[in-house]
């Protein structure tokens, strides 16, 4: 027998509210045991002047022993919106066994037409085959440039002082001692590296435990997940960002440590988190990376005074550089954000973390690759400024990823108010800052490896 749960006086405001729903496709969403059911709100008449209600709600709910293992929602019971009348909402429960088990109970929310389409594989193909044609292409070029550029360097060795005086200098040894100066801005410098450090380390762990346990089971696990990883990898944060600020001669440690605990956190205000988590685990990592590694020990001694930067090509500018690096690593990734948007926006249940893994193993090689040109060629133009460009010209895959989101805001969701139009967007500035940050730190990271690497292999007066 069916049992009323509520009773609704339709007066005029309340109609005219079901009928706006009734419009614009309105549907529910609830869960039993964790497992979701959908519902529409009710439905209008062929000619679009009636609308109707329904009032009858219909579960259905499998079991296998004592665990719930299926749900199905009917909806029955179409009234007529009609104003000063009074409206009561029923339902019904009906039990069946099922021989579903407990374990593959979500297997029929998972949508493998979707998400392990052709246009899927073909995507992750495409970009694996970018990346070995890039790194290609980076190993030759690089190999090639900077062989001839060790032997002419060498050359220059064996000339007397009067020779080399007359000689033409140029290139990207000149600026050895400029290479290695701090970067400025060290200390938000040095907390966006190890924030990026660490956003990287919760995502590779994040990825591989939802690969190893189906976190889409229980609501909220993933969340949950990410949010113990980040407390428990603030070591990371501190010891990144605390070597780094130190061997850039930092001085006030103190507030590095706190920016970098609270630069993340502060987008999402999790503060008890940040305070008695975050915070000490924080302070440990920056002692460690102060005390271990932050001493500096470049392979050239930096110049008291700087060198002047001689001018060159507009399109050798940093600023150009910073917006034309992000292209190829969002190239690698835009067709996993839509599946990944998709999976948010549209409440499809994500599931291939395997693809998710490889992308970011791609995003990862693509984005060192591209920010290890960008520097060189900066350069040998005898620009040392590398250090925010290698870390901006990666971080701006952010910006794409950003406008991107405009694209599927328009074109593939039905989304529009106040309302629903900040809270996407607000999302989505979030998703793309730490996706920035992270990529920047990356990209800092292999180009930093990449400069101590060629100045350390160059003989230095």
């Amino acid at each position: 027998m069916p049992g009323t749960y509520c009773e609704i006086d339709l007066d005029k405001e309340k109609r005219d509210a079901f009928v706006y729903a009734i419009k614009n496709h309105y549907w529910y969403q609830m869960y039993i045991d964790d497992l979701p059911i959908w519902g529409i709100v009710g439905e209008a008449d062929e000619n679009g002047e009636d609308y109707y209600l329904w009032t009858y709600k219909k579960l259905e709910i499998g079991f296998n022993g004592n665990r719930i293992v299926d749900v199905n929602l009917t909806s029955e019971g179409k009234v007529k919106l009609v104003p000063n009348t009074k409206i009561q909402m029923s339902y019904s429960v009906k039990w069946k066994k099922s021989d579903v088990k407990f374990e593959d109970r979500f297997d029929k929310y998972l949508d493998p037409s979707f998400f392990q389409h052709r246009i899927h594989w073909f995507s992750i193909f495409n970009s694996f085959m970018m990346v070995i044609f890039l790194v290609g292409l980076v190993s030759m070029i690089l190999m090639r440039t900077l062989r001839k550029d060790y032997a002419r360097y060498s050359k220059e060795e064996e000339m007397d002082d009067m020779d080399r005086d007359l000689g033409d200098e140029y290139g990207w040894k000149q600026v050895h001692g400029d290479v290695f100066r701090p970067s400025s801005h060290p200390l938000i410098f040095s907390s966006l590296i190890g924030s990026g450090c660490q956003i990287f380390a919760v995502s590779l762990i994040v990825i591989i435990v939802a690969m190893i346990e189906d976190l889409y089971t229980e609501r909220g696990s993933m969340l949950s997940t990410a949010i113990f990883v980040y407390a428990a990898t603030s070591p990371v944060n501190g010891y990144f960002g605390g070597s780094l600020y130190a061997r850039q001669g930092g001085r006030r440690w103190i507030k590095q440590m706190f920016i970098g605990a609270f630069l993340i956190p502060a987008m999402v205000a999790v503060c008890c988190i940040c305070f008695f988590v975050i915070l000490p685990l924080n302070l440990v990592g920056t002692i460690l990376g102060r005390n271990l590694s932050g001493q500096p020990n470049f392979p050239c001694r930096v110049n008291a005074v700087p060198r002047p930067i001689p001018e060159k090509k507009w399109f050798m500018e940093p600023a150009v550089i910073v917006c034309l690096g992000g292209i190829l690593p969002f190239g690698s990734i835009f067709i996993e954000m839509y599946f990944i948007f998709t999976s948010f926006w549209a409440y499809k249940i994500y599931y291939v973390y395997g693809f998710m893994m490889l992308v970011l193993v791609i995003l990862c090689i693509v984005t060192v690759c591209v920010t290890i040109v960008c520097t060189y060629f900066l350069l040998n133009a005898e620009d040392y400024r590398w250090q925010w460009t290698s870390f901006l010209s990666a971080a701006s895959t952010a910006i794409y990823v950003y406008m991107y989101s405009f694209y599927y805001y328009f074109f593939k969701t039905k989304m529009y108010g106040l309302f629903q139009t900040s809270f996407y967007f607000g999302y989505m500035a979030v998703f793309s800052t730490a996706l920035g940050i992270m990529c920047g730190a990356i990209g800092y990271m292999g180009t930093s490896a990449f400069v101590r690497k060629i100045y350390t292999n160059v003989k230095i007066d």
